[in-house]
């Protein structure tokens, strides 16, 4: 019996074009009475990095299998050696990123095969998840090596020197694309006239960070009673592979916030885009992209505030209560927005993809 396991040395969580190393331990245990020849012979084992490719049969056409390759595939050497400790790649920069999708899905694994002599072949899976920044496959080899910082005390073999710049870069556009602020306002109105104003501060985020609006009714010359926001993902199918011509896209949704707001004159509004969500991308076949969707509940009359009744001039209580029913039009209205991948550590803390696994051959 060979006892095989394998895992992940920094998380489950990768930027395309980073290296992706895994330990892979082969055990033999035997118990204290055996001898030499109770030991098990390894036959051969191997890696490969895989991409498998799903799609629902009733959204998307594709091409006869013969004329296409769905699996994305590491381009360099992905034969584990034992002898060399761990496994090592890196993984395509150019492929898709992880992704389940109502329609396809992408899917990453690391699959490790192995046999013992005279046994059939074992195949040990440990799955992962890649995060795509476009963009990033032009800068990831400076020119000038001068410009990137180095500490002259410490030695890096030049490998690992480049991976570091591989990430620090990755961070760098990150932030440099999510941090410019500006102010961004939109008139929010009906056939009926202008229901208020709303207000954001940036249009670009990381999955992980928060969506902060806010609203002015204000100004507003039709009352607001209610108003509903939902964070969504539009996922959408090339027209060269769409089942059917004018097939419908489709929507996720992944959070919402709503609120009732008659005579709220300012009010705002915070949700979280989910760590474990795909960033906007596309690929030959699908695309996906990211919006807020508003949904408001209007009155039909201008806006009156009522005042509340005098105070009775004896001692017994008045009741003072809003209308019954109202006359409300209701409409919606989206806003696109664009969402990058974090940084694959942040998205590894709180994955539940545990990047480690184990069998007994």
């Amino acid at each position: 019996m060979i006892e095989v396991s394998a895992a992940l040395l920094r998380g489950a969580v990768f930027l395309a074009g980073e290296p992706l190393e895994c330990l892979v331990t082969l055990r033999n245990p035997l118990p204290p009475d055996a001898t030499s020849a109770s030991s098990e012979m390894l036959a051969w084992a191997s890696a490969q990095i895989h991409c498998q490719f799903h799609a629902s049969e009733s959204r998307v056409a594709l091409p006869p299998s013969e004329d296409s390759r769905h699996d994305v595939q590491a381009e360099n050497e992905t034969v584990f050696v034992p002898n060399r400790d761990s496994y090592c790649e890196t993984l395509p920069v150019d492929g898709p990123p992880s992704f389940r999708g109502q329609a396809v899905k992408y899917v990453y694994k690391l699959t490790i095969g192995c046999q013992r002599v005279n046994s059939p072949i074992k195949l040990l899976r440990v799955p992962f998840r890649v995060l795509v920044l476009h963009g990033l496959k032009d800068y990831q080899c400076p020119q000038d090596e001068a410009v990137a910082p180095s500490n002259p005390f410490l030695e890096e073999e030049e490998g690992a020197k480049k991976d570091s710049r591989l990430a620090d870069l990755a961070t760098e556009l990150l932030m440099a694309a999510t941090s410019r602020r500006s102010l961004h306002l939109y008139n929010i109105s009906n056939s009926r006239g202008k229901v208020g104003t709303f207000c954001i501060f940036k249009a670009v985020y990381k999955i992980g960070e928060d969506i902060v609006g806010t609203f002015n009714f204000s100004e507003g010359d039709i009352p607001c009673l209610q108003y509903l926001v939902s964070l969504q993902t539009e996922e959408r199918i090339q027209e060269a592979f769409q089942h059917r011509r004018g097939q419908p896209v489709s929507y996720s949704t992944h959070a919402r916030h709503q609120e009732s707001c008659l005579h709220t004159s300012r009010t705002s509004f915070s949700l979280p885009i989910p760590l474990s969500s795909a960033p906007g991308f596309s690929t030959n076949i699908v695309s996906l992209k990211w919006r807020l969707h508003f949904e408001f509940v209007t009155s039909r009359e201008a806006s009156q505030r009522q005042a509340p009744p005098e105070a009775p001039s004896s001692e017994e209580a008045s009741r003072w209560s809003g209308v019954e029913q109202m006359d409300v039009d209701t409409f919606s209205w989206d806003l696109p927005i664009k969402v990058l991948p974090t940084n694959p550590l942040l998205a590894s803390s709180v994955s539940q993809v545990s990047g480690a696994n184990s069998l007994t051959i």
